[in-house]
């Protein structure tokens, strides 16, 4: 049997959660130890697997760097990071750039910073551009720094997207961008939201592959 930490609570189903390779096992109230043991035991190969993978990603985000001369990517492409004399920081279509002589993790603060301006101009402009099209507008537009959430919609009709999303490509952003608008109608994941998102990207479902990816690939990057 793998050890496990047993958290109970007055949920209703029993839950397996793995965080830097320790295994929580989330039970209802009084559901017996026996019963959870077996529960685990079911579920042994899939814990196996996964405490290997998350390892692997822990490893690779231990050698994750971001540097002068990196790589990283904005709207599916990837672009060069260099420094320039002076204070400034931003992308110019080319390169991203920032003052000489930082740190990795202070030119990792710094792309971050400017991931956060490029997004909320960009998204912005994808948001009126399908709230034409759909009938609708936000009360408001903003960015945050949410990891497994690519986007959100609050019940103040304002819709949040996460700056990471400015990596994925153009037309995976676009999925995201429609996806919160139509929960300005459709407040749930029905089958009347569903054709909501249909009627403006027939295509989601292509679309929607590209967020997978993405997080795979974020899943192997430290960007705290």
């Amino acid at each position: 049997m793998l050890d496990y930490i047993l958290t109970r609570s007055s949920r209703k189903t029993t839950a397996i959660h793995i965080r830097n390779g320790n295994v929580e096992v989330r039970a209802p109230l009084r559901k017996s130890k026996q019963d959870i043991d077996r529960f685990v035991l079911s579920k042994e190969q899939w814990i196996i697997k996964n405490i290997a993978k998350q390892k692997t990603q822990i490893k690779h985000q231990g050698s994750f760097r971001v540097d002068y001369g990196s790589h990283i990517t904005w709207r599916g492409n990837p672009y060069p990071i260099v420094g320039r004399t002076g204070s400034k920081a931003g992308f110019d279509g080319d390169v991203f750039y920032m003052p000489q002589g930082l740190t990795p993790e202070k030119i990792k603060a710094v792309c971050i910073q400017v991931y956060r301006r490029l997004a909320l101009t960009y998204f912005i402009g994808r948001v009126s551009y399908y709230s034409a099209q759909m009938g609708i507008a936000p009360a408001a537009v903003k960015i945050n720094g949410a990891k497994t959430r690519w986007g959100s919609c609050s019940a103040k009709r304002s819709i949040n997207f996460s700056w990471r999303l400015a990596m994925a490509e153009d037309c995976v952003i676009d999925y995201v961008v429609v996806h919160e608008l139509a929960h300005l109608i459709e407040m749930n994941h029905s089958v009347r939201f569903w054709a909501v998102v249909a009627s403006v990207l027939p295509d989601y479902i292509n679309r929607k592959k590209g967020l997978k990816i993405l997080q795979q690939r974020l899943a192997n990057e430290d960007w705290g």
